[in-house]
């Protein structure tokens, strides 16, 4: 998955300090990163090239820092492009892919919380943790992850797979839902299950989480077995299908990017 990026390791401890200059900066806008693309492999520009200016600290990987930068489209960069945050999907190195959507959940946070949500003024970046504090009114704001299951419903050698509808993304995926405020993980699964194709579920079983910055989720996959009628009632408003397919007809391939897509072929190939 895209966080798996081993020997590499991530630290996101808060510690900043000034850059240096084979650090590398990462610059956004809106959906748009900038990069250097040499066939399949990327690269950020570094404080060497792109020279001092005001910027963040954000995480480090190894011994390289990773910093927040404020340029935008317009200003020249010579060799570096705006691309879409999703190319990061298909190209190398992993390690740079997952800096670049780490970066830019953290990107959107501090866009968002420029101003404090209490009483409306400007908020002020903290020296000791990543936080943002209102000098004014004392509120205090940390970057919020928001919980999300993945379900594999199956029934024997069948699985239950679905489409979107309305969404970017048209390939088949899992049911999927957002933990609402109250209920457990557990409770997540069989409500979601229940929302969107009137199907009810036993035997839930956790199986593994990744971050997926692309929505600042934290997504939790579980395994679950069909409890009772099969017949699938869908909610056209969430989903634009879903049908069952038996293991050696599942229409995936692997890739190392998604949870969802682990998940497909764990059951696929599983004898």
């Amino acid at each position: 998955m895209i966080q798996d990026i081993a020997p590499c390791r991530y630290k996101n401890e808060y510690l900043p300090m000034p850059p240096e200059k084979e650090d590398f900066l990462l610059c956004y806008d809106g959906r748009k990163i900038l990069v250097k693309k040499e066939n399949e492999y990327i690269s950020f520009p570094t404080f060497g090239e792109m020279g001092t200016e005001e910027c963040t600290y954000l995480f480090s990987i190894d011994e390289r820092r990773f910093y927040l930068g404020e340029k935008r489209p317009g200003d020249s960069f010579a060799e570096y492009a705006w691309e879409d945050i999703q190319s990061l999907r298909s190209v190398s190195p992993k390690h740079l892919c997952f800096a670049g959507v780490t970066g830019w959940q953290l990107h959107r946070w501090y866009e968002n919380h420029r101003y404090c949500g209490r009483c409306g003024k400007p908020m002020v970046k903290d020296e000791k943790e990543r936080m943002l504090y209102c000098p004014e009114c004392k509120n205090m704001e940390y970057p919020k992850i928001c919980p999300a299951v993945i379900i594999a419903v199956t029934h024997g050698n069948r699985l239950l797979m679905s489409k979107y509808a309305g969404r970017e993304y048209k390939k088949y995926a899992l049911l999927a839902g957002f933990t609402e405020i109250g209920e457990t993980i557990e409770e997540t699964v069989k409500r979601e299950v229940m929302e969107e194709v009137g199907l009810k579920v036993k035997n839930i079983t956790y199986y593994k989480s990744q971050p997926w910055s692309f929505s600042d989720t934290l997504l939790i996959g579980f395994f679950c077995e069909l409890d009772g009628n099969e017949e699938v009632t869908l909610d056209r408003e969430e989903l634009a299908l879903a049908e069952w397919f038996e293991r050696e007809e599942i229409p995936v391939e692997p890739d190392d990017v998604s949870l969802t897509n682990e998940m497909m072929m764990v059951f696929k190939e599983r004898h």
